[in-house]
């Protein structure tokens, strides 16, 4: 009678074991289905490219090093980091750059003995574009040293000299950034461009050009950071100088101004100087 039962159940188990094998396969299938619908991520997220010189590093070896590189560069179309030997208003820096398809300019108001912002503004067409970017930047900056004024007015800055003196400076160093962008001042010191290795050297001989930096390496401008030479900076890219009490109006200084790659935001952290800008890893 034993023998007779064995049968049904070895088919039972038969059955069932394949019944497993099929479900197993179809978990199967679905996963891979899903993972193929799926959008592939981004890889370059939190990847950023330096352009530029670094702080403390020699200007002259930079020079050299980014002549050097650009006379052996051999990739197709490249980005590149053009600075100039002086400030230049929006009509020069068109004029220096005539012909090169541009990206974006790089700028500050260089006032005597101040720290002032380092701004990235986008610019396809020269100067149109970087007007425009300097009169936003200008708003910005009315709104910064308004912001800078209420603090000031403040009772913790009453009852604190030191910072009602902070938040004083800050707002009269936003306000002469903002009248100097307003009237389109000569604040453009360096330029984004793409182009062919060819353009790129002539470029570089041009008369007001300091240098052409190539970085083919560059993918993608809104994860890579510049760092150009101020146009006074001649021995050693220094850190940030700041005298509050030297007057003047514009003209060149000797300090290193912090970088932003974008507009900083409306509210300025309590420093003197400019809005809140992101210090160099460089917008």
């Amino acid at each position: 009678m034993s023998d007779d039962a064995a049968p049904p159940r070895r088919s039972r188990f038969a059955a069932l074991t394949w019944l497993a094998l099929a479900c197993a396969l179809v978990v199967l299938v679905v996963a891979v289905a899903q993972r193929r619908d799926r959008p592939v991520s981004d890889r370059t997220v939190g990847e950023v490219t330096r352009v530029g010189v670094a702080g403390g590093a020699s200007i002259p070896a930079y020079l050299r090093a980014a002549g050097e590189e650009l006379a052996r560069l051999d990739a197709p179309d490249a980005y590149a980091l053009v600075s100039f030997a002086d400030y230049l208003t929006p009509a020069r820096a068109a004029a220096a750059l005539d012909g090169a398809p541009v990206s974006a300019v790089v700028a500050r108001v260089p006032l005597p003995g101040r720290q002032t912002e380092i701004v990235r503004i986008a610019a396809l067409r020269l100067p149109g574009d970087v007007v425009a970017g300097m009169a936003d930047v200008a708003g910005r900056k009315d709104r910064e040293a308004a912001d800078y004024r209420a603090r000031a007015a403040a009772p913790a800055a009453t009852a604190d000299p030191e910072l009602r003196r902070v938040y004083e400076s800050g707002a009269v160093v936003a306000a002469r950034e903002a009248v100097a962008y307003r009237a389109g001042c000569a604040c453009v010191y360096a330029a984004v461009v793409r182009a062919a290795p060819d353009a790129l050297r002539a470029l570089a001989g041009r008369p007001g050009v300091r240098v052409v930096d190539p970085a083919p390496e560059v993918a993608r401008l809104d994860r890579t950071v510049f760092t150009p030479p101020l146009p006074e900076q001649r021995d050693v890219a220094r850190p940030p100088a700041d005298t509050p009490d030297q007057g003047g109006g514009m003209g060149d200084s000797s300090e290193a101004a912090r970088t932003v790659s974008g507009p900083s935001p409306t509210a300025p952290a309590p420093v003197p100087g400019s809005g809140s800008p992101n210090p160099a890893p460089t917008s």
